[in-house]
């Protein structure tokens, strides 16, 4: 039974994938649309997460489980959170970057050997999460916390403001290589599914709605790019905490 039972989850891993490509195809539209066209593919970006988080779990509730979807969820994972990231922050931000070479006709496409890095670490990074990775913990910054980071720029951002380029280009490489570092990154889905309950789950709703109400609905970017922001330091400063006291260990 739970071999027919795969399909499900395998569907909403196609729904991630699915998300990830018309999030590259509304970034393609963007001439003449600007920020909304990139607010809009940054949202699919966003379904496209809600997507991978709820495979696992249908897997895990159905006891369905396999390989076939493990492949499937990297690929659906690469496409969303690595090629549609780094295809909007090209259209957003590095098209316009070329160096003239032999003429003006010429020109070296800097630009797009930049946007490159993004889906080339997470290839990586869901390449090697697939031959070796700590139940407990995740060896670099996971792609779809990557790729939420970049999609979700245009949508913190708003319609009415730019992101700055010597701020937005190393943003955009650090989180890249953030993706391949050793760094840890815990797993906070697992201590919540371990101790999850009703009541709590209840709590924690309701800690959110609190939230947001003193925070602002129409602030809720705000909240939201905080938290991502907290998780992906704190995995910097918990690796630079424990260089530290290797350093200190070894003077001693």
């Amino acid at each position: 039974m739970n071999r027919r039972l795969h399909w499900i989850p395998n569907m909403i891993t196609l729904g991630n994938l699915s998300m990830g490509f018309v999030s590259i195809l509304i970034a393609s539209e963007a001439t003449g649309n600007g920020p909304q066209s990139y607010i809009l593919s940054g949202f699919f970006i966003l379904l496209a997460a809600i997507c991978d988080g709820l495979d696992g779990m249908v897997a895990r509730a159905l006891d369905a489980t396999s390989e076939l979807g493990a492949d499937l969820d990297s690929l659906a994972d690469l496409t969303a959170f690595g090629i549609a990231p780094g295809f909007l922050f090209y259209n957003m931000v590095l098209g316009e970057y070329k160096i003239d070479v032999f003429g003006k006709e010429d020109l070296f496409p800097i630009g797009m050997l930049i946007a490159a890095i993004f889906p080339a670490c997470a290839a990586y990074r869901l390449a090697r999460f697939n031959v070796a990775h700590d139940p407990s913990s995740f060896t670099g910054l996971p792609s779809p916390i990557a790729g939420i980071t970049i999609g979700f720029l245009p949508i913190f951002l708003g319609k009415d403001h730019t992101l700055p380029h010597w701020l937005g280009i190393p943003l955009f490489v650090l989180i890249a290589f953030l993706m391949v570092s050793n760094i840890r990154y815990g797993k906070p889905q697992v201590a919540i599914r371990s101790k999850l309950s009703p009541l709590r789950a209840g709590l924690m709703l309701g800690a959110a709605l609190i939230a947001l109400f003193f925070v602002g609905f129409a602030r809720w970017p705000w909240l939201v790019y905080g938290l991502i922001c907290l998780y992906i330091f704190s995995g910097i400063l918990t690796f630079l905490i424990h260089i530290l006291q290797e350093l200190r260990v070894k003077l001693d």
